[in-house]
C-alpha cells in the first residue's frame, strides 16, 4: 500500500500501481468526469500516470489554469487529426493552448475557408465520439526523426533535431491513427471534449519569422459545457465590435496605408487630438512630481549602442542604417531612450546632492517587429512613449520606485484602466546567460532588492522567468485587449549595471565615487497602444475630457444658425474648443442618430424657444434628453466633466 496526500491534506491509502485517474474515480464520479490532469509531487502529469510510492496528488479540472491548458491542448490535437484525415497531404507545424482556447499551424495548399472550417469541425466531432485514448509514447531521437521523415512532417523533424543532442527521449502522443510530437500532458480521452468551436483562420509565419514560410493558423475555443461555449462566442462577437482595428477606422481615429508600411499607422485628427490630450496630461503630472524634461536625437551611431549593450543584445530589433563592413559610421534608429538620457546626467560631475535626478521624455521609438506580430495600434514599428530614467542612491531607491508606481496607478485610475491590469515580476533566466549582461551575483542582488520593494508595497505579482530586460529585472504592468491577448502596457525597471558601463558616478557624502541605481520607467507606456485599449474599453465612447468632439450644436432650421454659432463662441471663450455646429439640411432625427453613432458626448439642440431664451436643449450620449438649461449652466456642467475627468 502507498499513502496519497490529497490537496486538502487528507491522506488515503491505495494499492501499489494505482493510476491518478483511479484515485480521482475513488473520490467521486463528479471529479472523475471533470478531471483534466494531475499534479504529483509538484509536477504536472497525465491522469494515466501510475504511482508506486507515497505521493502528494492534486486533481486539476477545467477550472484550474493548468487543467484548462491541457483541455485546450488536447482539442488542438483533435483539430490536427481531423485536418490530416480530410487533407492527408497537409504538413503539421505546432498547436499550443493559448489564452481563450487553442490554435494549430498548418502548411497547406488548400485554403481553409469558413466552409472548410465547418467540415473540419464535423470531423472533430466524429473523433470525440470515437472516444480515443491519448497514450504517451517515447522514442529515441534517431527513431523519432526517421518516423517523421517517413511521414513527410518536415516541421516536426526540425523541432526534434533541436532536442536530439540533449540525449533525452522524444515524447509523442497517440490517439487512434494519429501520432503527434508533444511533451503533454493531456486529458485521458477525446470524449471529454464536449463543446468546441473553430473561430477563425489567419496567416502566421513559421516561428513568427517573416523570412520563413507563411502557414495557415486555425484558432478555436473549447469548454466543458455548451452553455459556457455559447456565452464565450457571444463575448467574442462583442469583442469584434469593440476591436480597435475595426472601430478606430470606422470612427476615423487612425488609418494604415500599404505603401507606407506595416506597423506604421497614421493618426487622423481625432486620434491625434486624443494622444495630444493624453500627452499634456501625463507631462503635467510628471512635472508636478519633479520630473525634468529632455529632448534627445532619434538616432545614434552604433558606438552608443555598443556601450549600452543594445548592439549585442537587441540589434535584431533595431532599424540599422548602414553596413559596418562598408561604412565608416553606422547609425540606428533608437529602440529606447535610456542611453541618450544618460548623456544629460554625464553632462557634468554629480554629487549625492543632485540625486535623485528624474529625467522624462515623450520619446518616439522604433522597433523592428516581425510582420506576423503587428496588430493595429497594439504592436507597431514606430511609437511614442512616456519614457523616463531616474538616477538615485541605494537609500533612495525604494521611495523612488514607490513614487513611480504611484504615478502609473494614478494615471491608470484616471483612464479607467486600473481594474484591467495585472503585474508581472520579470526576472532573468540563469540558463540563458547569453541573453543578459552582468553576473549571477549582480542579478541576485537586483532581483532581491526589487522583490523586497514589491513585497513591501503589497504588489500582487506573478513571476516571469526570462522576461527581464537584458540589463535588469522589471515590474511589467500587463493588460489584455478585447480578444484576450496580453501585452505589456507599462514597465518599471531596476538597473544597477548600465551606470557602470557608461561611467555614471556621483560623489557620496564620504567623498567616494559610486554608481547610481537607475530606474527605467514609463508612466503611461506607448500612446498608440493606450489609444487602442481606450477605444476598446469605451467602444469609442471616450470620457468627455478625451473626446475629440465634445459638443455638437444642432440647429433645427436655418434661422437658428446665428444662435448656434453664438453658443459655440461662448463655449470656446470658456475654454471648450472641441465644438462643432451641424448646419446640414437634414432632419433633426437623422442628425441626432448620426451624433450618437459618432459617440459625441453632448448634443445641444437649438430651436425657436432656445434661441429666444438663450438656453440649450441638452442630449447626453447614451442617456438621452436631459432637458433645457441656461448656456452658463451647461458650461459649468461640461467644465466639471473635463476638470474632474469623470467617466460615464
Amino acid at each position: 500500500m502507498i499513502k496519497i496526500t490529497l490537496k486538502d491534506g487528507v491522506v488515503r491509502e491505495y494499492e501499489n500501481g494505482v493510476s491518478v485517474l483511479e484515485i480521482a474515480k475513488s473520490l467521486g464520479a463528479g471529479l472523475y468526469k471533470a478531471a483534466c490532469l494531475a499534479e504529483v509531487n509538484g509536477e504536472k502529469c497525465d491522469l494515466r500516470t501510475v504511482l508506486n510510492e507515497d505521493s502528494s496528488v492534486s486533481i486539476l479540472t477545467f477550472d484550474d489554469e493548468d487543467g484548462k491548458r491541457a483541455f485546450n491542448h488536447t482539442c488542438s490535437h483533435v483539430l490536427a487529426q481531423a485536418v490530416k484525415r480530410l487533407f492527408p497531404e497537409v504538413k503539421l507545424a505546432i498547436g499550443p493552448s493559448v489564452d481563450g482556447g487553442f490554435y494549430y499551424d498548418f502548411d497547406s495548399e488548400v485554403a481553409f475557408t469558413p466552409e472548410i472550417l465547418v467540415k473540419i469541425e464535423g470531423e472533430m466531432k466524429k473523433i470525440v465520439k470515437e472516444n480515443l485514448f491519448l497514450e504517451k509514447v517515447e522514442l529515441e531521437p534517431e527513431e523519432a526523426i526517421s518516423l517523421m521523415e517517413e511521414k513527410g512532417e518536415t516541421y516536426k523533424v526540425e523541432l526534434i533535431k533541436e532536442h536530439a543532442d540533449k540525449g533525452e527521449k522524444i515524447s509523442f502522443y497517440r490517439q487512434g491513427e494519429f501520432f503527434e510530437l508533444c511533451a503533454g500532458p493531456h486529458i485521458p480521452d477525446t470524449s471529454r471534449l464536449k463543446a468546441f468551436k473553430l473561430t477563425s483562420c489567419t496567416g502566421a509565419y513559421w516561428r513568427g519569422d517573416s523570412k520563413n514560410k507563411m502557414l495557415q493558423r486555425i484558432y478555436g475555443t473549447a469548454f466543458t459545457k455548451a452553455s459556457d461555449l455559447e456565452a464565450h462566442l457571444l463575448q467574442l462577437e462583442e469583442a469584434k465590435k469593440r476591436d480597435h482595428n475595426k472601430l478606430g477606422r470606422e470612427l476615423e481615429i487612425f488609418t494604415t496605408v500599404d505603401y507606407i508600411g506595416q506597423g506604421l499607422p497614421i493618426l487622423l485628427p481625432k486620434g491625434t487630438h486624443i494622444v495630444q490630450t493624453l500627452q499634456r496630461f501625463v507631462e503635467d503630472e510628471e512635472k508636478k512630481r519633479g520630473w525634468l524634461r529632455t529632448k534627445t536625437p532619434l538616432m545614434a551611431k552604433s558606438d552608443l549602442y555598443k556601450i549600452s549593450g543594445h548592439w549585442d543584445h537587441y540589434q535584431d530589433g533595431m532599424f540599422v542604417l548602414g553596413d559596418e563592413e562598408k561604412d565608416d559610421e553606422v547609425f540606428a534608429l533608437r529602440p529606447m531612450t535610456c542611453p541618450f538620457q544618460y548623456q544629460a546626467y554625464l553632462n557634468r560631475a554629480r554629487s549625492y546632492r543632485d540625486l535623485p535626478m528624474r529625467l522624462g521624455e515623450t520619446s518616439t521609438l522604433f522597433r523592428n517587429e516581425a510582420s506576423g506580430e503587428m496588430h493595429g495600434l497594439i504592436r507597431v514599428r514606430q511609437f511614442t512613449i512616456s519614457e523616463g530614467h531616474l538616477m538615485c542612491t541605494p537609500e533612495q531607491l525604494a521611495d523612488e520606485f514607490r513614487n513611480c508606481l504611484e504615478l502609473t496607478t494614478f494615471i491608470l485610475k484616471t483612464l479607467g484602466l486600473y481594474e484591467d491590469v495585472s503585474y508581472r515580476f520579470s526576472q532573468w533566466d540563469p540558463d540563458d546567460k547569453d541573453k543578459y549582461i552582468g553576473t549571477a551575483e549582480q542579478w541576485a542582488e537586483a532581483q532581491g532588492v526589487m522583490k523586497k520593494i514589491l513585497d513591501d508595497l503589497n504588489v500582487n505579482y506573478k513571476i516571469g522567468i526570462g522576461e527581464a530586460a537584458f540589463y535588469g529585472p522589471k515590474l511589467d504592468i500587463q493588460i489584455k485587449n478585447v480578444h484576450g491577448k496580453e501585452d505589456t502596457l507599462i514597465t518599471i525597471q531596476i538597473d544597477q549595471m548600465l551606470a557602470e558601463k557608461f561611467g555614471m558616478e556621483y560623489v557620496d557624502k564620504d567623498g567616494t565615487k559610486k554608481n547610481p541605481y537607475i530606474i527605467h520607467r514609463t508612466s503611461i507606456g506607448c500612446y498608440e497602444r493606450t489609444l487602442a485599449l481606450l477605444i476598446e474599453k469605451y467602444a469609442g465612447a471616450f470620457p468627455v475630457w478625451l473626446a475629440p468632439e465634445k459638443v455638437r450644436i444642432t440647429p433645427i432650421a436655418d434661422r437658428h444658425h446665428d444662435a448656434a454659432y453664438e453658443i459655440k463662441n461662448a463655449l470656446m471663450q470658456a475654454g471648450i474648443d472641441d465644438v462643432s455646429v451641424d448646419t446640414r439640411s437634414e432632419k433633426l432625427g437623422y442628425k441626432l442618430r448620426e451624433a450618437q453613432l459618432e459617440k459625441v458626448p453632448y448634443v445641444l439642440v437649438i430651436g425657436d424657444k432656445e434661441a429666444e431664451e438663450k438656453t440649450v436643449s441638452v442630449r447626453k450620449r447614451s442617456m438621452g434628453d436631459q432637458g433645457s438649461m441656461a448656456i452658463s449652466d451647461f458650461i459649468e456642467l461640461i467644465k466639471n466633466d473635463i476638470e474632474t475627468k469623470v467617466i460615464w
